[in-house]
């Protein structure tokens, strides 16, 4: 028998470039939830404000699901609202509990003698079987309970939950003439997941996989193994600075490692609270989205300090030969524009970034690949003061920006208001950044090139936007791209300027 070794990180800040697959675009769902007010502390603002981050791979996504704008409601009725209830939250041993209230995930609890079998996608729970058991109380025999679960985060989204595989739990009794040896022993508990679905889209992997696993797996204090079906080397890879933070134990490939795994406690399936956020309220330790960013801050910190290093030795010389005058200049607040390609593209960029300059910003044009390395990309953010981008799945990057020292701007499209707001506005909000939502005006969409001006596509999208998902992808998401009208945009940049500005200069009052 194997006893498991902790995992130790193989990324240290080197050299090595850690290497992705090109990724699937898909789509996705929405939830509507009510907007809370974010507390601007100035102290807080200061001491977040001298954090220093790290990276990761980054991609783009065109594309979002057929419940897009029909707001699925889940009213009274938040992700995991009843998290701290009596159900499944204690549970004998021998016994398997599954609380499927929640309308985003189901998740199971088992506990006792816990042994996966990949071949028939099944983790069984072994009972002593007892002399005096009555047969007629048994299922298929020697079957005491069966579940079946797929452990996905979009439970209430059919289309894809059709393509996650399904997990069989069964409790039964143990049978004396059949070996059930183990062949790796483990004594921390297992989580369970997927990593199927919309994996490959970056706001999916954080909205329905790595937030959620932080959920879950956070009370365990890294004592954990995760067990993934439809495991992916590349996403393993992607997220290789993150997982070592969760678990101390390397990740299981349920589907592709048939040894019998054996489990003393387990949890199939995530717990989720909200689009890319934790709610404390349902925490144990009263964790928020600003834990897990720190969480972010600490993963990638390594490999961040890497590759400043690395620029510097290349600027070396050039930077003996600076004048000292240009270091005494006062710094200009770093604005980061995500560059798209394709639809929603912001047509007039270049000179979007000299009227940025003109008011004082230092402007950074990133334009990512598929395969760039989010820590690049999470250097870049963590070391910005504003972020502008527009709608779509990269603006999930929020995530790896300062709180309540950072302004992000998202450019909203027509058609895209309400979902720009509740997937990434709000969110922003939580985490604590300066959200500014600009709405284009028909003007500036390109589809008033397309339509006749009182075409409803122009004049009342939420009309179309109601025909189904594929009206919504095809004209709003697919079809439309941006020009600024800069006049009206300046007064967003000058907010953004202000504001920055501002905490500088109390910042430099109180040091």
């Amino acid at each position: 028998m194997v006893q498991h070794q902790r995992y130790n990180q193989l990324k240290n800040g080197g050299d090595e470039e850690a290497a992705t697959l090109v990724f699937v675009w898909t789509d996705r769902g929405y939830y509507r939830r009510r907007r809370p007010k974010i507390l601007s502390f100035l102290l807080l603002s200061l001491l977040a404000c001298g954090f220093i981050l790290a990276p990761h791979f980054f991609s783009f996504s065109s594309a979002l699901s057929h419940l897009y704008f029909f707001g699925v409601q889940n009213d009274g009725l938040a992700g995991d609202l009843y998290v701290n209830a009596p159900l499944c939250s204690s549970i004998s041993n021998g016994s398997v509990c599954c609380d499927r209230r929640h309308f985003r995930s189901d998740i199971c609890f088992m506990k006792g003698d816990i042994r996966t079998h990949s071949p028939s996608s099944s983790v069984f729970l072994y009972s002593p079987k007892n002399s005096d058991d009555d047969a007629s109380s048994t299922v298929d025999g020697d079957e005491l309970q069966h579940e079946k679960i797929k452990p996905y985060t979009r439970k209430w989204e059919t289309s894809v939950m059709a393509t996650i595989d399904e997990l069989n739990l069964i409790s039964k009794r143990r049978n004396s003439d059949v070996d059930h040896s183990c062949d790796v022993i483990h004594d921390v508990p297992a989580v369970i997941f997927s990593t199927g679905g919309y994996t490959g889209n970056v706001y999916h992997e954080f909205n329905d996989g790595i937030i959620p696993l932080y959920i879950t797996s956070q009370q365990f204090n890294k004592e954990v193994v995760f067990v993934i079906l439809e495991y992916h080397d590349w996403w393993v890879m992607k997220y290789a600075d993150i997982l070592p933070h969760l678990s101390s134990y390397p990740p299981i490939d349920f589907n592709g490692d048939n040894r019998t795994h054996c489990f003393t406690e387990a949890i199939t399936g995530l717990r989720i609270h909200d689009e890319l956020t934790v709610d404390p309220t349902l925490m144990k330790n009263n964790e928020s989205i600003v834990d897990f960013r720190n969480l972010l801050d600490r993963a990638y910190r390594p490999r961040v300090t890497g590759l400043i290093r690395k620029a510097q030795e290349k600027t070396s010389e050039c930077a003996l030969a600076t004048p000292k005058r240009m270091h005494n200049q006062q710094k200009k607040p770093k604005l980061v524009i995500l560059s798209r390609k394709g639809s929603r593209a912001i047509t007039n960029q270049n000179i979007l970034v000299k009227a940025a300059e003109e008011i004082g910003f230092e402007v950074h044009v990133l334009r990512p690949e598929p395969t760039t390395e989010l820590a690049k990309i999470y250097m870049e953010l963590n070391s910005s003061d504003a972020m502008i981008g527009v709608h779509g799945a990269a603006m999930t990057h929020f995530l790896f920006m300062r709180p309540r020292c950072s302004v992000f701007i998202q450019v909203i499209p027509l058609g895209t208001d309400w979902a720009a707001e509740t997937y990434y506005g709000e969110p922003a909000r939580k985490l604590g950044l300066k959200y500014i939502g600009y709405k284009i005006s028909r003007r500036e969409s390109s589809l008033v090139d397309e339509y006749d001006k009182d075409d409803p596509v122009l004049t009342d999208p939420s009309s179309l936007n109601q025909k189904g998902w594929e009206y919504t992808k095809k004209i709003y998401l697919e079809r439309q791209n941006v020009k600024l009208d800069l006049t009206r945009f300046r007064k967003r940049l000058l907010r953004a300027y202000d504001y920055i500005t501002g905490i500088h200069l109390q910042s430099q009052h109180l040091a």
